[in-house]
């Protein structure tokens, strides 16, 4: 069971990004889109779904006399008679139609030939008139036909705009009361099923309308792409078999003049209506882009009435769509995988995979929803279009705030690029390492340790703080990666994680930056009323294996190698103010550098001894130097007696020697002595030997420490310079020769 739990617990953890942000996402999109900001994005997407599939063939069962701009011309007059209704009439009645769908209003006379249309009305049960129902009365309504209106052979016209006037509905029916108001397209639609046998049923459960196995299911004020639409009367979405013209039409005068086929009307659904730009019965579409694409009324109606005879007669599907609860997952689903994509290909390395995984789930997305939407699916698409959109931004965000979090941290405790390593390579965390060469630098102050002993630890805190913060700011300026602080020391790789050709170089060059740095900070060790500090540097290149070191439950990024302990003895040769690097760091520069001195030296740990070169500049694009301070050396008038013995790994040894101090030197803040041997009591120390000495004659004096520089056997005698001689001691040796 505890397995269990850690086993979800770390899925968790994986995943955390994407838990955390997308429901909330989700949750956000589905109310926007339940409060409508969505729908005008949706029902532009729904217009593309149209226009981009086929049109349907031309359903011959239905044809259309169009009014036009030219018939009017003709007759010398917009106001159309009944004389020539009732022509039209007669010339079409005689093709046998299934029914005639007149979608001009009669609701009054207009002499000539009122009698003979009247006529016509009275004679004829397959004539259907129209009026206008929705709207005021004084204003928007339009009466039927008094004759047609009694025979009940009318239907009304009126059609449904959505906000941006685009008609996408077809309305079936409204209700008056308990009294039931069929459309035009409804009713000439049924008189034609009805001769085929096929009768208009009621579904026992809702009571939907039912022609056959198609049961027209009414539209939802949140059906598709709507939010809160107007869902008054007997709605369904209208499935336009195709653009503008696609029905046969004819003119008026092509039937009064008898220019058709002698069949042409027989067994259809003949509509009759205007379809001139000047008669404003023109409407926008889903295919409208233009205005010279807008369909005329009685084109709309044609729809209509094709579009139920198709579905009950050629299985022709209606436009369905979803449930909200299964329009909510599909969401919810496209969401994550938004999510998903962006978690997984968080990495910077992996940005071109992402942007490529993440266009196709879009292209896909759109794929789904076009084929569903030709097989009379209309599923959403802008919503979970947004989703994928606003997950990957989220993530992105949510992403880029923790590793600002992580990198403000940790970037106090570990180079920016260690840092980087663990957050865009999965392989950064892991434990292990490679095998690679390096260039390491190690830095160390002088004497510092006797300075903290001395001082309150706050106040060596403080020294600390000011000291490595100059460091840091300069290591991270040429690129190198800190990998601890110790103490006063750093520790400091080049080519790590990151390599790069010019490591060494800027290895040397970073040191003397360091060492220049000094001299600001001294100025405020000044201010502060303590002594100068001054550091070493050492420099070594070598093979050694950098990774993540540690247990599973903490690892730092360190290098193992035996070239990282040279690197520790060469910077332990230093004095104040040196840089000092190994004979393979200064074989691999590019750059060429201003050799000061070269020693031969035999470090502890190494089988032979090996040269290293104290370093004062470096040429090329870095152009660094140091100063190189004049010596000045100071007879005493009153010498020191003092004692010392030898540091050795930073212990002192028990055996102790005496001399004199006769000379002091001086090099700038650098401070040493010329030490005379006792000839009956020495031990006579090596060059580079770091010793620690205290004032016989001042036995209440703090130590002194120094690393000797010369030896002059000849002479018994040595030179040191003090890696620490506190003020208090230093103002003694001086006042005294004052």
């Amino acid at each position: 069971m505890a397995k269990n739990r850690l086993l979800r617990k770390s899925f968790w953890w994986q995943w955390r990004g994407v838990w955390i942000t997308t429901p909330l996402i989700s949750l956000i999109i589905i109310i926007t889109r339940y409060f409508g900001l969505f729908q005008p994005l949706e029902l532009f997407a729904f217009d593309l779904l149209v226009k981009m599939r086929s049109p349907q063939i031309r359903d011959n069962r239905v044809v259309i006399v169009g009014i036009g701009e030219e018939d009017v011309e003709k007759i010398g007059t917009a106001l159309i008679s009944d004389g020539i209704y009732a022509k039209l009439l007669e010339k079409l009645l005689k093709f046998q139609p299934v029914a005639i769908g007149l979608d001009v209003y009669r609701d009054v006379p207009i002499p000539l030939g009122t009698d003979e249309l009247t006529k016509i009305f009275e004679n004829n049960k397959n004539i259907i008139g129209i009026e206008k129902m929705i709207g005021d009365n004084r204003q928007y309504r339009v009466k039927a036909s008094p004759i047609l209106k009694a025979k009940k052979q009318i239907g009304f016209n009126d059609v449904i705009l959505d906000q941006d006037n685009k008609i996408r509905r077809a309305l079936l029916a409204l209700y008056r009361g308990k009294n039931i108001q069929v459309s035009l397209g409804m009713y000439l639609a049924s008189l034609y099923l009805e001769k085929k046998n096929i009768n208009l049923e009621i579904t026992e459960k809702d009571k939907y309308w039912k022609f056959r196995n198609t049961v027209f299911i009414p539209f939802k004020s949140n059906d598709g792409g709507y939010s809160n639409a107007d869902s008054g009367g007997y709605q369904i979405l209208l499935n336009y078999r195709g653009n503008v013209n696609h029905f046969e039409t004819v003119s008026l005068f092509d039937v009064l003049d008898n220019k058709l086929p002698e069949n042409w009307g027989k067994d259809k659904i003949i509509l009759i209506g205007f379809v001139g730009e000047s008669f404003q019965d023109i409407h926008l579409t889903p295919y409208t882009n233009s205005p010279d694409k807008r369909m005329a009324g009685v084109e709309i109606h044609a729809n209509i009435v094709s579009q139920i005879i198709s579905s009950a007669i050629d299985d022709r599907s209606l436009i369905k769509t979803w449930s909200k609860t299964y329009e909510n997952v599909w969401i919810i689903t496209w969401t994550f995988i938004g999510a998903i994509i962006t978690w997984i290909f968080r990495r910077k390395k992996h940005f071109l995979q992402e942007i490529i995984v993440f266009i196709s789930s879009q292209i896909i997305l759109v794929i789904i929803v076009y084929i569903a939407f030709l097989m009379s699916w209309w599923i959403p698409l802008i919503p979970p279009f947004m989703g994928l959109i606003s997950a990957a931004g989220s993530i992105t965000i949510y992403n880029a705030r923790n590793a600002g979090k992580i990198r403000q941290t940790f970037g106090r405790y570990l180079s920016a690029e260690i840092v980087n390593t663990l957050l865009e390579t999965p392989e950064g965390v892991k434990l292990g390492g490679e095998r690679r060469q390096i260039t390491i630098l190690t830095s160390d102050l002088r004497g510092f340790t006797a300075v903290s002993e001395s001082l309150p630890p706050e106040e060596v805190v403080k020294i600390l703080n000011y000291y490595l913060g100059f460091m840091a700011n300069i290591i991270t300026e040429y690129q190198g990666t800190i990998d601890e602080f110790m103490g006063d020391g750093i520790l400091v790789l080049f080519g790590a994680p990151v390599n790069r050709k010019d490591d060494a170089d800027r290895a040397i060059a970073c040191s003397l930056a360091m060492q220049l740095a000094m001299e600001e900070i001294n100025q405020q060790m000044k201010l502060w009323g303590y002594s100068p500090l001054k550091m070493g540097i050492g420099i070594n290149t070598g093979e050694v294996v950098v990774g993540n070191i540690g247990s599973e439950k903490r690892a730092k990024y360190g290098i193992v190698g035996s070239e990282v302990n040279l690197t520790y003895r060469i910077e332990s040769y230093t004095k104040g103010r040196e840089i000092l690097i190994s004979e393979k760091t200064l074989n691999i520069l590019k750059s060429e550098v201003n050799i000061a001195e070269e020693k031969r030296v035999s470090p502890k740990g190494v089988k032979e001894a090996i040269n290293i070169y104290k370093i004062v500049g470096i040429e090329g694009k870095f152009k660094l130097y140091l100063p190189e301070k004049e010596e000045e050396i100071i007879s005493l008038k009153n010498h020191f007696q003092i004692r010392y013995s030898l540091l050795s790994e930073k212990d002192v040894t028990q055996v102790y020697s005496e001399g004199i101090i006769k000379k002091i030197i001086i090099k700038d803040i650098e401070k040493g002595a010329e030490i005379t041997l006792n000839i009956d009591n020495y031990l006579f120390p090596n060059p580079l030997d770091n010793l620690k000495l205290n004032l016989i004659d001042f036995p209440a004096s703090e130590d002194i420490y120094g690393k000797v520089v010369t030896v002059d056997s000849s002479n018994n005698s040595f030179q040191i310079y003090f890696t620490y001689l506190s003020l208090s001691t230093e103002k003694i040796i001086f006042s005294i020769n004052s």
